[in-house]
């Protein structure tokens, strides 16, 4: 589905993230990939964990324009146009997922903000203004359901998240005219690094398996076949959507 398409994914962490899940997903199906990471002092365990992708990763802060800009002038430089981009970026101040959204200060409702929102808007700028995209290309970002409902604990980040999705569309009216096409997946509750953050999260995963139509929770495997979706030409048809997959648990009223 991506054979000899270029992608760039942004945010790995380690093998439990949801970007890794993607980037298997995407190297099997015969893409290239290029990745992201934060923090230089991160190099090695990066290169460590891509290197079955026969991937090549460039330290970069997202939420610092000049880096961005930066790494699209150095990607098209090094390696040519790409024919997507994965956003697998998002932060919290952990105090302000521990306590009550009331008490969510100034500073980190910014941070979360601009780090799990902006981070995206700018990314698909900067990405444009450098020609770095080919024609018929995709942008997908990762979001989750507390970006629509009340969930224990999760609180500014599901403002974070309700803002990204709103930029989808906005993003996807844009890039039309492009051909660039801009999606979100909501993905179910995965275990990741960043979920750790999140009190009681185990409870959230419980409460999916027993109620989502299809008993389950998902894994990182099939949310990042969804990505490769996305990322193909089968969905060549699809753009400012928020793709659900989760097992159902989004329809459920109770």
């Amino acid at each position: 589905m991506l054979k000899n398409k270029q992608i760039l994914i942004m945010g790995i962490r380690n093998k439990w993230s949801i970007a890794y899940g993607a980037a298997k997903s995407a190297f099997n199906n015969g893409a290239k990939l290029i990745f992201t990471f934060r923090g230089e002092e991160n190099r090695s365990k990066i290169e460590e964990l891509i290197s079955e992708f026969n991937g090549v990763a460039y330290e970069c802060d997202a939420s610092n324009d000049e880096q961005l800009d930066n790494l699209f002038k150095t990607i098209k430089a090094n390696h040519g146009k790409l024919d997507g981009i994965l956003h697998s970026i998002a932060n919290a101040h952990t105090e302000d997922l521990r306590n009550p959204f009331i008490q969510t200060s100034k500073e980190g409702f910014c941070h979360a903000n601009d780090v799990s929102a902006y981070s995206f808007v700018a990314t698909c700028r900067l990405a444009k203004e450098n020609d770095v995209l080919n024609e018929n290309s995709s942008i997908v970002a990762l979001t989750y359901y507390g970006s629509t409902k009340v969930l224990p604990n999760y609180n500014v980040m599901g403002v974070a998240k309700a803002a990204l999705e709103c930029s989808v569309r906005y993003l996807a009216d844009n890039l039309g005219p492009e051909t660039i096409r801009v999606n979100a997946i909501s993905a179910g509750p995965i275990k990741t690094l960043s979920a750790k953050g999140i009190k009681d999260f185990s409870v959230i995963q419980e409460v999916v398996e027993q109620k989502a139509p299809l008993r389950k929770n998902v894994t990182q495997e099939e949310v990042g076949d969804a990505v490769t979706f996305m990322l193909s030409s089968m969905s060549r048809a699809v753009t400012g959507q928020i793709l659900y997959v989760d097992s159902g648990y989004s329809i459920m009223g109770i």
